[in-house]
């Protein structure tokens, strides 16, 4: 897996202190986080995230959407969801300037490669990992454009800065305007060579994949806040398996129905996990022996067909037996 990670990563224990809380847009706030002794935080790069630790078993994962050459704070916003466990809820109505907030990671399963121009697709939330790339492109000089819809301007975190920052490179498209976005004159419009970036709800996602798939001459990088949908075509959830760790040669049973993570965590062995939804990255183990049932989204098509690394937290195995890094 082409995973970044930042220099410095903040453990379990790591709390900051958020120094500001500002309204971006129609349900959106954003966080500024410093050091509560005013210690430089950890760099970063862009498309990374950091886990926020919001409750006993609330862990959430927010995008960095601020300045990566400013070490003094680290910035995140976050979308109210009505529909959610409370994540959002627990920002948007009880933390307050002052609050010291448990923090882990950093992680970046969203790197930014170099290209010879790139073309951003945003939908909603999904500027802000987005935005630290613009800043970074556009000082590099590459040729790059925006193509940032919402539900209606008055929802789209960020736009109004984005558009007024960079007039010549950003096209906002709220749906209640121009209706969907024109996703297919967009990938027809860029030269051979380009990135594209895209982040958003699953039907922009999927929809940009199908749009990219007739396009063999330039590379589709996109990134989930929720697990996109897998069609389970094995019986791989109703059969148990063996999970045996490399470096003891000890053996764990992971029961039908039972994900490989849990089953480790019964038995006691130390794995880091996070969103248990095979979203964040943060579970990942390297695989030496056997063939997994990839259930992430995290892992490219090519990644997950290399067959050298899983996510325990919702993946599971088409073999009897898999052999683990652990």
């Amino acid at each position: 897996m082409s995973e970044v990670l930042t220099a410095t990563e903040f453990s379990g224990d790591a709390k900051l202190r958020v120094a500001a809380k500002q309204v971006e847009a129609e349900g959106v706030v954003s966080l500024t986080l410093v050091d509560p002794d005013g210690n430089p935080l950890p760099s970063w790069e862009p498309g990374a995230h950091l886990d926020l630790i919001l409750g006993d078993d609330l862990i959430r994962q927010y995008s960095l959407c601020g300045d990566v050459t400013d070490r003094d704070r680290l910035r995140v916003a976050v979308l109210r969801e009505p529909a959610g466990q409370g994540g959002s809820a627990r920002v948007h109505d009880e933390l307050t300037v002052g609050d010291l907030i448990a923090v882990k990671g950093l992680r970046n399963n969203f790197p930014l490669v170099g290209a010879d121009s790139y073309l951003f697709v945003a939908g909603g939330i999904g500027i802000t990992p987005l935005a630290p790339m613009i800043a970074e492109v556009d000082a590099r000089g590459v040729e790059w454009t925006l193509l940032f819809g919402g539900r209606t301007a008055s929802g789209m975190a960020f736009a109004e800065t984005l558009a007024q920052q960079y007039p010549d490179h950003v096209r906002l498209r709220p749906q209640d305007e121009y209706g969907l976005l024109d996703l297919g004159s967009a990938i027809a419009e860029v030269p051979p060579g380009t990135a594209v970036y895209c982040c958003g709800p699953e039907p922009l996602l999927a929809a940009i994949e199908a749009v990219c798939a007739t396009r063999s001459d330039i590379e589709l990088h996109v990134e989930r806040f929720a697990p996109k949908i897998v069609v389970d075509d094995s019986d791989s959830t109703d059969e148990a398996f063996e999970v045996v760790l490399g470096r003891s040669g000890r053996t764990v049973t992971v029961s039908a129905g039972e994900s490989v993570l849990d089953a480790l965590l019964e038995d006691g062995v130390d794995v880091d996990f996070s969103c248990r939804e095979g979203t964040c990255g943060t579970c990942e183990q390297g695989v030496l022996e056997g063939v997994p049932d990839h259930r992430d989204s995290v892992l490219s098509e090519d990644e997950q067909a290399a067959n050298d690394c899983m996510m325990v937290c919702v993946s599971r195995s088409c073999t009897p037996k898999l052999v683990l890094d652990l």
